[in-house]
């Protein structure tokens, strides 16, 4: 069972953690490091806000603070750990623009495996959805969430309403733009969650 370490500032990550527990297989949460979520605009000393033992098989960023990340990815770089920090980039962390961002990268376990880039797989009867299945999703259960909502629509209906309804549950900072593409985190989790049902209907037969 892998091992997963936590790093979040004043719950910044609850839901991700929620997901996890609710859709995660195999995958243990070891620890959760709680920091404070007020805290000066520079940090001399970040190594007083971490532990000095912990030990995983992945650590999952939700820091805010910079400081506080550059000296998360140095602590995981000598423990040879690898670290997600969605949203943020930084030299030396994995970092997706969002949680369903992340491709399928070697080395990231059971977690790698199952949450990232959402990945279905679909029944069609009568040109309507019958059934769907999550094989791969963002941690924070929009993938799965929104499943409900495409049930008994036909396929046109049931991919424009997923691009939708994703941004609707999507917990990523609204504000957060890619740079080379100018969506939002928002629109970029529609539009991940859209070609991923509009590959697994491409997948069928037609009709």
């Amino acid at each position: 069972m892998d091992q997963l370490i936590i790093f979040q500032q004043a719950g910044s990550g609850t839901v991700k953690i929620a997901g996890l527990h609710q859709y995660g297989r195999n995958l243990n949460i070891k620890k959760i490091f709680d920091l404070p979520a007020s805290l000066p605009d520079f940090i001399d000393e970040p190594e007083e806000f971490f532990p000095d033992a912990f030990d995983g098989d992945l650590v999952l960023s939700f820091l805010k603070h910079p400081d506080l990340i550059d000296h998360l990815i140095n602590i995981c770089t000598d423990k040879k750990i690898p670290i997600i920090a969605a949203g943020i980039q930084r030299p030396g962390a994995i970092s997706p623009f969002t949680c369903c961002g992340l491709g399928r990268l070697a080395g990231l376990g059971q977690y790698g495996e199952q949450f990232g880039i959402p990945e279905y797989r679909v029944e069609v009867s009568q040109d309507k959805i019958k059934s769907i299945e999550v094989i791969r999703g963002a941690s924070c259960g929009a993938s799965w969430q929104v499943c409900e909502k495409i049930i008994g629509l036909s396929r046109d209906k049931a991919l424009e309403t997923i691009a939708r309804e994703v941004q609707y549950l999507c917990v990523a900072d609204p504000s957060n733009f890619d740079p080379v593409t100018g969506k939002s985190a928002l629109h970029f989790a529609g539009k991940v969650h859209h070609k991923a049902l509009a590959k697994a209907l491409k997948s069928l037969s037609p009709g």
